[in-house]
């Protein structure tokens, strides 16, 4: 029993960070109708930001976790939010008229230029975060040890999917958002800047694929330029496992996926987790293509 609530936490604590890149493909697709094949490889971007910054502070004598870790946050949600900005607008506007295909080959062209500059600037070998970023501190309940870390990514990324909802839900920006998603003609008609909104989208998604990035980094004390790629892929499981297009579907389809790969891991191989992760995906598009909690718009292709 106490190996199975240690598995459960463990696959809460990764579905989570799944769930909140997730986000960024799930809003893109709802207002674009577009896959953001980039959005994995900002994710990694904002790790290796992150990194340099707590890196930088230390290296000029700032030690305290508590100017570190909010300096971190602002500084790599910040910069590869803009860069998300910055890729809509040079990558994806342009072709919004041209069709499925352009589109989907010009993000591919992106995340191909995110990664391979990332490996000019840092190399090829894995990098490692900085110690004493995060107190080394754990509750004991029932006989269990539960870290501190582990708690406190949970608790951000559970906080952050709240807080988006609610924009999404209950503000005029989402409201914005939602109507834009359903037509971007009518939305124009109603006094809606459709591209300002979409801005928007590519400002939050990978923003919050940044957060998963520093989380993940701080978790594993290591990341790696096409770290991206894997986790970026099964982000995208995540949003098909809960209906793309659909952000609580998204929310759910991250933590689902971050236990079933975990339990997986745990009882039967951990060579295979992955593996275990891409048959969820094969098993949603063979049964239910839509998704558990199905597509937010669906269409036939």
């Amino acid at each position: 029993m106490e190996q199975l609530v240690q598995q459960l936490l463990n696959g809460l604590t990764v579905g989570s960070g799944y769930a909140l890149v997730a986000l960024g493909y799930t809003m893109v697709y709802g207002v674009l109708k577009l896959i953001n094949f980039a959005h994995g490889d900002l994710f990694m971007l904002g790790a290796y930001l992150a990194m340099t910054t707590a890196v930088t502070l230390l290296g000029r004598g700032v030690g305290s976790p508590w100017v570190i870790l909010p300096a971190i946050f602002l500084v790599s949600m910040s910069l590869t939010g803009l860069t998300g900005v910055l890729i809509e607008r040079t990558a994806y506007r342009p072709l919004r008229k041209a069709g499925r295909l352009a589109p989907v080959v010009s993000a591919l062209g992106a995340a191909i230029v995110i990664q391979n500059s990332v490996m000019l600037v840092y190399g090829a070998d894995y990098q490692v975060f900085p110690e004493r970023l995060v107190p080394v501190a754990s509750w004991t309940v029932a006989g269990m040890s539960i870290p501190l870390l582990r708690v406190a990514m949970l608790a951000v990324s559970l906080v952050l999917m709240g807080i988006l909802y609610l924009f999404i839900q209950k503000t005029t920006l989402g409201a914005a958002i939602r109507a834009t998603s359903l037509d971007h003609d009518t939305a124009r008609l109603m006094g809606i800047d459709v591209n300002r909104i979409i801005s928007l989208v590519f400002l939050i998604g990978p923003a919050l694929g940044a957060t998963a990035g520093i989380m993940i980094g701080l978790y594993y004390r290591q990341v790696y330029f096409t770290m991206g790629w894997t986790y970026g892929l099964k982000a995208f499981t995540a949003a098909i496992l809960g209906g793309i297009g659909n952000i609580p579907g998204a929310m759910a389809g991250g933590l689902i996926l971050g236990l079933f790969e975990t339990l997986a891991a745990g009882y039967i191989s951990s060579a295979w987790k992955d593996a275990f992760a891409f048959l969820v995906l094969i098993g949603i598009l063979v049964f239910r293509p839509t998704g558990l909690f199905g597509e937010r718009i669906a269409e036939k292709l």
